[in-house]
């Protein structure tokens, strides 16, 4: 993978970054693995992870950069941070939905909100929401915003149906 962006997103794992990898390129389809790092002897008496197990996994989805690091138990991932996951359909919907859900946590789930089997957090939501929560007519927005916030996974025609009265 060559550099082509100034920010790239740095996911922490215990030690599970590779399994990570391989479930998210195959859940994405325009997706790649790069470049692997290994941890070597130097550094065990702080890092502790056994000698040529994986440090760094480069990885892209859907044209955005990611690195996965094995750093251990110190860190989890919460819901401060999440990603987007932009549809346009309702069936691409529910694919993402269907496919990143299955180990997830249940109680993650709101507002087109889930969290997925190794703790990390994807907003999947149509992309005609942002263009009905920023129009002019109030009511047009407050109307979607009272359909939306009950919702689990989103649907984009009871969307439409708040919008349009």
């Amino acid at each position: 993978m060559i550099q082509t962006q100034k920010i790239t997103p740095n996911l922490w794992f215990d030690t599970n970054a590779e399994q990570a990898v391989n479930f998210y390129v195959n859940v994405f389809k325009n997706s790649s693995i790069g470049k692997t790092t290994r941890y070597g002897k130097e550094g065990y008496e702080i890092h502790k992870m056994p000698e040529g197990s994986i440090l760094t996994i480069q990885f892209t989805l859907e044209g955005q950069n990611f690195l996965a690091l094995n750093g251990g138990p110190v860190f989890k991932f919460n819901e401060a941070v999440s990603f987007i996951i932009y549809c346009d359909t309702q069936e691409e919907i529910d694919y993402y939905w269907n496919n990143l859900t299955p180990g997830g946590d249940p109680n993650a789930q709101q507002c087109g909100w889930l969290k997925d089997k190794f703790g990390l957090s994807w907003q999947v939501v149509p992309a005609v929401l942002e263009k009905m929560l920023t129009d002019s007519d109030i009511e047009k927005t407050e109307r979607v915003m009272a359909a939306f916030m009950p919702m689990k996974k989103l649907d984009i025609k009871a969307l439409e149906k708040a919008y349009n009265g």
